[in-house]
């Protein structure tokens, strides 16, 4: 089943993953209002479609005022967007989402995924965010960290701070870190997932 972005963030929400604030908007004006209500200099305004790609297709804009964000919708919306993974023909926009900006000090992949070979989830983590993971594992295989989950007893504290630790966070960093590796797990079992991907976490400046 694919869904879009924002109804993934719901479902993370409900596990305690923390997500951006944002809502979704049908219309510029619905968008100009969300972005003035969420305040920051910074908001992002992102097409919804069921495809990977959003970014470099140009489905992703920055707005720095209520009105630039209503003319970032208004271009969106409607629109055939053309990603990777939709193909040549793309796919309309209906909605559009828009969410506070962050003040981004680094980025991470993280995902967890059923390893068939090893009957169990195994969780993976690497320190080249924004980056899509097969182009990491051919170029910079020692980027990418795994640990793997116990299929009755789920993923132990002690296995997420080891995944902290080897993308080299510390202290509350990697606290938080692991925190966010074990909602996310428990949002992939309750949802009876194949695959949780985020790409990409980010941590704030502010330690977040």
């Amino acid at each position: 089943m694919k869904i879009h972005e924002f109804q993934a963030k719901e479902i993370l929400r409900r596990h305690g993953v923390p997500t951006p604030r944002g809502r979704i908007a049908e219309t510029p004006e619905e968008a100009g209002r969300i972005a003035g209500e969420l305040g920051g200099s910074v908001c992002a305004v992102k097409a919804q479609i069921h495809a990977g790609g959003r970014g470099k297709g140009g489905g992703i804009r920055l707005a720095r005022s209520a009105a630039e964000a209503a003319a970032h919708a208004r271009a969106l919306l409607g629109m055939r967007l053309v990603t990777r993974q939709t193909g040549p023909a793309g796919r309309t926009v209906r909605k559009v989402l828009v969410e506070e900006g962050l003040d981004i000090d680094r980025e991470f992949y993280l995902a967890v995924t059923l390893d068939r070979a090893a009957a169990a989830p195994v969780v993976i983590a690497s320190l080249e965010g924004g980056v899509e993971i097969e182009t990491v594992a051919a170029e910079r295989p020692d980027a990418i960290r795994k640990v793997w989950a116990n299929p009755l007893l789920g993923l132990s504290p002690f296995r997420a701070r080891r995944l902290a630790f080897g993308l080299g966070l510390e202290g509350k960093t990697a606290g938080r870190f692991a925190g966010f590796v074990t909602a996310l797990f428990a949002a992939f079992v309750a949802n009876d997932g194949s695959l949780a991907e985020i790409n990409p976490l980010v941590l704030t400046r502010a330690g977040d």
